[in-house]
């Protein structure tokens, strides 16, 4: 299989959609004559034109409400933000009326919307810009949420995501646009709420999703020349979740190991502890650790930056506490 970028995966994803409906239509800020702030829509507007590709004010609100009010017309948006940090902007359209308008008007409407962007921290963006946002909005039913950490997912979930009927949060990482991987040429989806074991083990599950799912690997690789070998789980979607395959890894571990590079409170990686704790209880040697960014606004400084958030030294570190080796 031939190796392509993350952000040309996203890429090919949208364009085979759009022409195959013509009812999809890419909505955001710079995504047609500038080709996208990241270059993930580059060559869109060219080939679909300005009915199908259109460059938005500055304004999420705005322009979210405008493609939610499009997927109850019978169109299938898609929204590019910049960044989640500004669909902050947008909430009220995304919880309020995307998230809640199917089961509202009892499947009179249906919601087939996708909101994408980069997620998380990057580099030198501050406090404002760095904040990985999953949590809040996993937290709402009606809205499923996708976050893949190869290119290959990247395309095989962006199309599952389009076909969806209901709003879906698809997150990227402004880092991971970069990353190369192997894709096919040939047609293929990628199901929601189905885990993939990226690494088989036996002493240790690590589980997490996105970005973070790099530092579980190298981790991994790390421990492995330590003798401990790790299972590792990547989510790739959090609403719908996969928590059987977790547990069935954690059953035969015996010890769990989370990533999530949000904030630690109330994030998607502590109700993920809370689940297994629950439902492995009799099969956990240790309790369930969390590796997660540190409890503060991220650092401009770059090296705090860093610090501020996981490593695979972090998830080093986390394995040998769940083994009593620390």
């Amino acid at each position: 299989m031939p190796k392509i970028t993350f952000r040309e995966a996203l890429r090919q994803a949208m364009d085979e959609e759009m022409a195959r409906d013509d009812s999809i239509l890419l909505l955001g800020e710079e995504v047609a004559e500038y080709n996208g702030a990241y270059k993930v829509t580059q060559g869109l507007f060219d080939k679909y034109g300005a009915e199908r590709v259109i460059d938005t004010p500055i304004s999420e609100e705005g322009f979210t409400g405008v493609g939610v009010g499009a997927a109850m017309a019978g169109l299938r948006p898609i929204i590019e933000w910049m960044t989640l940090n500004f669909a902050l902007m947008a909430f009220d359209q995304v919880i309020s009326n995307a998230a809640k308008q199917r089961y509202m008007s009892n499947g009179q409407f249906t919601l087939p919307i996708v909101f994408r962007g980069p997620n998380g921290p990057a580099e030198y963006l501050g406090a404002q810009h760095s904040q990985a946002l999953q949590s809040i909005f996993a937290h709402f039913p009606g809205l499923k949420v996708a976050a893949p950490s190869t290119p290959y997912d990247a395309k095989g979930l962006l199309k599952t995501a389009i076909r969806d009927d209901n709003p879906v949060i698809f997150l990227e990482g402004e880092l991971m646009y970069a990353w190369e991987g192997e894709v096919p040429q040939k047609e293929y989806t990628v199901p929601f709420g189905e885990a993939v074991l990226r690494r088989q083990g036996s002493d240790v599950t690590i589980a997490g999703f996105s970005k973070p799912m790099k530092y579980i690997l190298d981790a991994a690789e790390l421990l492995a020349g330590n003798n401990i070998q790790a299972e590792v789980i990547d989510l790739r979607t959090i609403r719908p979740l996969d928590e059987e395959t977790l547990y069935a890894s954690v059953r035969k571990t015996n010890r769990c190991v989370i990533v999530d590079e949000a904030l630690p409170f109330a994030s998607v990686g502590s109700h993920l502890g809370w689940l297994i704790s629950r439902a492995c209880f009799d099969h956990l040697d240790a309790p369930v650790e969390l590796v997660s960014s540190e409890d503060v606004p991220m650092p401009y400084n770059h090296k705090l930056e860093l610090l501020a958030q996981p490593s695979a030294e972090k998830i080093v570190d986390a394995v040998k506490r769940v083994m009593y080796l620390q």
